[in-house]
């Protein structure tokens, strides 16, 4: 009876951890960026604020063999991009945007194309100031750009179609 006892502890004492856990980053904006056939590697992006301050340290999905945090920026006039080894820091109170061209959660050796206006699941994991680790479960859309209603897509979204040389359509 003890051992049972022990288990319902262990369980609740899970389930409420998890609930503080959920409250201690809010997760607003997220989504996946949708893939063709034979295309191994996408970013997933949103908006991020934690409470208290934390460090996003980690992502995981089940559609991909890897996920790590990115950040891309210019160096030298060249665009880098490298997983953040240490994690992205979450300032208390100041929402930190991941977006194309920027921090974003990168998910690679995928298992399977994402299509468009389907769903993925997307496990955060961060660390608040005392090293403790909690996870935040998401289910995110899949699309070709940010959805209507979360800013104006980097500028990175429109150079990309011309990866080919293909003339940038006239502006009106």
């Amino acid at each position: 009876m003890k051992l049972k006892t022990l288990i319902t502890a262990v369980a609740l004492a899970t389930t409420t951890l998890c609930a503080l856990a959920h409250d201690a980053v809010e997760v607003q904006n997220a989504w996946a960026r949708a893939t063709v056939k034979g295309q191994m590697a996408t970013g997933a992006f949103m908006t991020l604020t934690a409470k208290d301050g934390a460090k996003l340290v980690g992502a995981s999905s089940p559609v991909a063999g890897v996920s790590q945090v990115h950040e891309m920026k210019m160096d030298g006039g060249v665009m880098k991009m490298a997983e953040l080894k240490g994690g992205l820091e979450l300032p208390a109170g100041k929402a930190v945007e991941l977006k194309p061209g920027g921090y974003h959660v990168m998910l690679m050796d995928l298992k399977e194309p994402l299509m468009k206006d389907s769903s993925v699941p997307v496990t955060l994991i961060f660390k608040d100031a005392k090293g403790v680790e909690s996870k935040q479960e998401l289910k995110m859309p899949v699309a070709m750009s940010a959805p209507a209603g979360m800013g104006k897509p980097a500028a990175m979204d429109h150079s990309m179609h011309n990866m080919h040389g293909d003339k940038p359509a006239a502006k009106p």
